[in-house]
């Protein structure tokens, strides 16, 4: 077969672009997971990791938002780590004519990244 042949078992575009956000999403919790955090440093940490990711191939932006609050009561005064329980994040990627927007959010106690959308056409 061809490189300009393909059959049922390639990937569409979509699920290409599916797999880019996936990467974009184990990256940011498995890289900054752990990281000392409080709700004096949560924004400055958050805008760090949305450049950290940014940085990646076919990321078209990341939005992070720190939930100070849940950080203010875990830290008792002085720091915990950041898990998922503290941020709600959204991550767009185009790849290949297509734009997928995915999410991460606390869903019954655990951090839940899920596909939103995908825009475009295989």
């Amino acid at each position: 077969m061809s490189s300009a042949e393909s059959d049922d078992t390639d990937p569409t575009k979509a699920e290409s672009a599916c797999f880019e956000v996936g990467i974009k999403f184990g990256t940011l919790y498995h890289q900054f997971a752990g990281t000392p955090v409080n709700p004096e440093s949560a924004d400055s940490l958050a805008r760090a990791m949305e450049d950290a990711i940014e940085n990646q191939p076919h990321c078209e932006s990341v939005a992070i938002e720190m939930d100070e609050q849940a950080l203010a009561a875990a830290a008792d005064g002085e720091y915990t780590e950041l898990t998922g329980r503290f941020m709600t994040v959204e991550i767009v990627v185009a790849r290949e004519g297509r734009t997928v927007t995915a999410r991460m959010a606390m869903d019954d106690g655990y951090p839940l990244m899920e596909i939103k959308s995908v825009e475009g056409n295989d």
